[in-house]
């Protein structure tokens, strides 16, 4: 039987969430997903699935894998980087309104403050890394709802906090930030923020 285009989606979908868990690394994931998206029937895309914990489901993809609703495809992802770093030593700055973040993101706060809002930012790549360094000093990111969010940073007689829960899946389409670095007797949270009626349409021009 032949795949339609949400078919493929739905196996891109398993694929990614697979990597999430750690399921898959970052390579498998890509070779995998070029399979899929050149996929034309059922057939060629069971083996992708046959060794990850669907593949019992994926074995007769005529059986339909659980979904969810998938996001839409964002138009927050294009443009140059307009700053590559915010640094506050003794003192405070931010970035926040329309900017576009570069694929490699620095953050250092020493007995400082530094403020990252990212609710009307564009992003460069589909994947951006912040690097966030706190030392007695804190940093706050904020997160719109429409992009995937990884926090793996780590606190040294400090905090590095993570309040954002993903609303979305990783997926072609869908900006990917990674937030890491450390906090030094200080602190960096990340957090969600929802963005204004007025940002909310000047996102969808």
């Amino acid at each position: 039987m032949r795949v339609s285009n949400d078919d493929r989606e739905r196996v891109a979908r398993v694929l990614h969430d697979a990597m999430a868990e750690g399921r898959l690394t970052v390579n498998e994931l890509e070779e995998r997903l070029d399979k899929v998206y050149a996929a034309k029937t059922f057939g060629e895309m069971e083996p992708l699935l046959r060794d990850l914990p669907v593949g019992n489901q994926a074995r007769s993809l005529a059986v339909p894998m659980p979904t969810t609703a998938l996001p839409a495809p964002s138009n927050r992802i294009g443009g140059r980087g307009t700053s590559s770093n915010a640094i506050a030593i003794m003192s405070g700055t931010d970035r926040k309104g329309v900017w576009t973040v570069p694929p490699t993101f620095t953050s250092v706060a020493v007995m400082g403050g530094v403020e990252i809002d990212l609710t009307e930012a564009r992003f460069e790549d589909a994947e951006t890394t912040i690097q966030a360094f706190a030392l007695m000093g804190g940093i706050e990111i904020y997160v719109p709802e429409d992009i995937v969010v990884q926090v793996n940073g780590s606190g040294f007689m400090g905090a590095f906090e993570n309040h954002a829960r993903n609303q979305a899946q990783p997926r072609p389409g869908v900006p990917m930030v990674r937030i890491t670095g450390l906090a030094v007797m200080g602190g960096v949270d990340v957090k969600r923020r929802k963005p204004s009626k007025k940002e909310r349409k000047q996102l969808e021009e």
